[in-house]
């Protein structure tokens, strides 16, 4: 669907609801999180809304009440996005159904289990995951989700000790540093890390398989590829890497 496809049944409605569906639009179906006045009234433009060069958007933002938010800068100019009222808000005036079911539910449970963490980088790392899988920007929070639980399996492995953990991977990669701390694993592989973790006891057999079938989707989603993984495999990526490490 373009984007003149998607607004022109708005025909009718007032400024305002055009302006919420562009932001919508770009943020449902080409995971832009925010957009610039310039950019709603070039998607206005590019949607041949009557009138489109008249319109005040900024002026129409500020109005918006609750509807929309700024999240930010950029070239001083604000970054709109639209918060959860304003998405309910199009959903309702397009007869749009609601989020994926398996959407709704992995947002609950990464809200939940963000909840339940003290690690600031961990957690970090999922409350962006959290952000993206809520605009179904699916291989960003495959990412994220990835790299939450990796440094959670590097944090297990440094209370194991350095020389220990060093002895293994060097079963692994005769070359690889000495482990000092926790980031001298920025240069030690993922999947390396996974077997170390399972020689010292972090993971078993069936959880080191587990993680790496899900490491390879987390690098088919962080390449330059064509590949763009559906709500169900996500959805099954995060209840496998969560329950194994987090539970």
């Amino acid at each position: 669907m373009t984007l003149i496809e998607f607004i022109s049944p708005l025909s009718n409605r007032k400024h305002q609801d055009r302006i919420l569906a562009v932001l919508y639009y770009r943020e449902r179906y080409e995971q832009k999180l925010g957009l610039t006045v310039e950019e709603i009234r070039l998607g206005l433009r590019n949607s041949r809304v009557k009138g489109w060069a008249k319109v005040n958007v900024a002026d129409v933002l500020s109005k918006s009440g609750p509807l929309v938010d700024t999240a930010g800068l950029q070239e001083k100019r604000h970054i709109w996005n639209l918060t959860d009222s304003g998405r309910e808000h199009v959903r309702n005036i397009l007869n749009l159904p609601k989020a994926d079911v398996e959407i709704e539910h992995d947002v609950g449970l990464l809200e939940n289990l963000i909840k339940s963490l003290s690690d600031p980088d961990v957690r970090d790392y999922l409350e962006e995951a959290l952000i993206c899988l809520k605009v179904a920007a699916l291989r960003a929070c495959v990412v994220f989700v990835w790299t939450a639980s990796i440094q959670k399996i590097r944090m297990t492995l440094i209370s194991k000790g350095t020389t220990t953990v060093t002895a293994s991977i060097l079963k692994y990669d005769s070359k690889a540093r000495t482990i000092k701390n926790i980031d001298d694993f920025e240069y030690i592989k993922d999947s390396a890390t996974l077997l170390v973790a399972k020689d010292l006891g972090v993971l078993d057999k069936a959880e080191k398989d587990t993680l790496a079938e899900a490491l390879g989707l987390r690098n088919r989603c962080g390449h330059p590829s064509q590949y763009r993984p559906g709500i169900k495999k996500v959805s099954a990526f995060i209840e496998d890497v969560t329950s194994i490490l987090f539970t």
